[in-house]
């Protein structure tokens, strides 16, 4: 069983890992935005393309009539990846914990 609790810690890191990754690109896309990117530059495409996927959801189940003129879908994005790191992981942590 403590195999199977092994391969759980080790899960939990890689998630915590990707969780904390998509934390920092969503970051940099916003403080991008702020100074007018160019839009060739192809470090701005890799940001583009690697959080529209978390964003684009976001953004559609957002009513359009908040009118706040602001993208407020990262704000949203920021605290479901803080509820997924210390709900998920350490669900995943306290499990391989018990299973030892």
């Amino acid at each position: 069983m403590f195999i199977f609790s092994n391969l759980l810690v080790a899960l939990a890191h890689i998630l915590s890992l990707l969780i904390t990754i998509a934390y920092w690109l969503i970051l940099i896309r916003v403080l991008i935005s702020w100074v007018n990117p160019d839009p060739y530059n192809p470090i701005v495409q890799f940001l583009y393309k690697t959080t529209e996927p978390i964003l684009y959801p976001i953004r559609k189940m957002l009513p359009s009539a908040l009118g706040f003129g602001i993208d407020i879908s990262p704000i949203i994005a920021f605290l479901a990846i803080i509820f997924l790191r210390s709900f998920l992981v350490n669900t995943i942590l306290d499990l391989a914990v018990r299973l030892k």
